[in-house]
């Protein structure tokens, strides 16, 4: 729903080059709640990146170097917790990464004597999730105020032995592109908060048809305002 038209005022696209590579898509700019808004789809706009080959490098620099003060992330994620029913949303606080994929980090090599390690124990920015879930709550919406996120590669769905892992492992939500995106901008010194909406229960429950992604679509369709509501209200919450 990010790409709806209505969503920014005076919207233009900017082409833009990283020493990475484009970009999954140029930079759409313009206002939300007067505020310079920029977003990027992580997927490409017409969604033919798959999750193992989004260029996560590429869009947390370009977006760094446009001069964004903050990442605003939306994420559609499986369920693994029963209390997190389809449609909830989930202000994230943890992650798990199990993906294998090269380009997870901007320090392939490093200055002799200058070795970079990154804290990364608590990943996602305070101050927006407090803002989202204010957000969340003077919209009305169903949301949990923390959970661990495992990102997998994709794109595949999980085994249910693995999607029982999980759950042993503390994850409460499942997906395949936050961690990466997360630790990145960590690296990049850009604060970063995401927010998640359960689209289904991955495949551990096993009183349900494993999921679909037709199943997702239907449920993300249905609950995309949700989803815009609050990020239109944390953006506009931010003093100029």
């Amino acid at each position: 729903g990010l790409d709806n038209p209505d969503l920014l005022e005076n919207a233009s696209d900017i082409q833009t080059e990283t020493p990475f590579g484009p970009p999954s898509s140029p930079l759409k700019v313009g206002t939300i709640a007067g505020k310079e808004v920029a977003i990027i789809a992580r997927h490409g706009r017409e969604h033919t990146i798959p999750p193992h080959a989004v260029n996560h490098r590429a869009n947390i620099l370009a977006l760094k170097d446009w001069g964004a003060d903050m990442i605003l992330a939306t994420t559609a994620c499986g369920s693994l917790r029963e209390e997190i029913d389809r449609g909830h949303l989930v202000i994230l606080d943890q992650f798990i990464d199990f993906t294998r994929r090269p380009g997870n980090t901007f320090h392939h090599r490093f200055e002799p004597h200058s070795a970079v390690h990154t804290g990364m124990a608590d990943p996602f920015d305070e101050t927006l999730r407090a803002k989202l879930i204010q957000s969340c709550k003077d919209a009305g919406v169903e949301h949990h105020p923390k959970g661990t996120v495992i990102t997998i590669e994709g794109a595949r769905f999980s085994t249910r032995a693995e999607s029982n892992m999980f759950r042993i492992w503390g994850a409460d939500v499942i997906n395949m592109s936050v961690a990466p995106e997360c630790a990145l901008a960590n690296e990049a010194a850009v604060p970063y908060a995401a927010v998640a909406m359960s689209t289904d229960y991955d495949c551990w429950k096993t009183d349900e048809e494993p999921v679909s992604w037709d199943d997702i679509l239907e449920v993300f369709k249905s609950n995309v305002e949700k989803v815009t509501t609050v990020l239109t209200r944390t953006i506009g919450g931010f003093d100029d």
